[in-house]
């Protein structure tokens, strides 16, 4: 009888620290981090899901509780600024905005290796390849407030060329996270060294912040400049004028 009340105490125990840990220091409920898409099994592996009918209920699962927790958040800021969340106009905001602000940040669900998906190609070219004009949007971390502009790629093979669509992917993943203009201009050149180890890399970010032209300082017509260079764009001049020439070019 002893033994079978100190088991049920254990219990006890156990389900009450799992019912503690459900929550973060700021009252929250915990949830586990997104999935990438390499962990989550892409569309293409139609298949697999329907073998593993419990992994794609759980992948659900998760992403409904994201939602409502980030719904009620957002429902939580409504009351806090004034207003009120059950009059007409706002009473599917938050779940509006949850989702919306979801795919703003859809980047975190993503990884280089499925971007990429094999779209690598063995080439003996040695000249030099620029993607530029790429529009981009992102999220300030600091504020929450959009990130916008345009971004330029370029690099000098070595042995072999990236698929010129996936030069834009990579900036898509990274742009929808939250970032500074400084940390996404060096994400999107080391994703490129990675990816095909060319002899060098060269980006540059022209940006507007939305933070500085709605608050702060109110600037409208700043725009912020942000540049890495890797390999033979930094340590060569000419390649890193040639580049740079280039971006400019209209």
């Amino acid at each position: 009888m002893a033994a079978q009340q100190d088991k049920s105490e254990k219990s006890r125990e156990i389900y009450a620290k799992k019912e503690s840990s459900s929550f973060d220091a700021h009252g929250f409920p915990y949830l586990p981090k997104r999935r990438t898409n390499s962990e989550r099994l892409d569309r293409h592996e139609h298949d697999s899901i329907q073998k593993d009918a419990h992994l794609f209920s759980q992948i659900q699962e998760e992403e409904q509780q994201r939602l409502a927790a980030l719904s009620g958040a957002i429902k939580t800021m409504l009351v806090n600024v004034g207003e009120d969340p059950d009059r007409e106009g706002l009473l599917k905001t938050p779940e509006r905005a949850a989702k919306a602000f979801m795919f703003f940040t859809k980047g975190y669900e993503e990884d280089l290796e499925g971007v990429i998906n094999d779209a690598i190609f063995k080439e003996g070219t040695d000249e030099m390849v620029i993607v530029k004009d790429i529009e981009f949007f992102s999220m300030c971390e600091h504020h929450l407030v959009p990130i916008y502009g345009k971004v330029a790629v370029g690099y000098l093979p070595s042995g072999t060329v990236l698929g010129l669509s996936k030069i834009a992917r990579i900036v898509e993943v990274f742009s929808r996270r939250l970032q500074i203009q400084e940390r996404l201009t060096n994400q999107i050149a080391n994703a490129m060294l990675d990816a095909i180890q060319p002899a060098g890399v060269g980006v540059v970010i022209e940006a507007k912040h939305m933070c500085m032209i709605m608050r702060g300082v109110q600037k409208t017509s700043t725009t912020a400049v942000t540049s890495t260079m890797l390999g033979v764009f930094r340590e060569d001049p000419k390649t890193r004028e040639e580049f740079l020439s280039f971006v400019k070019s209209k």
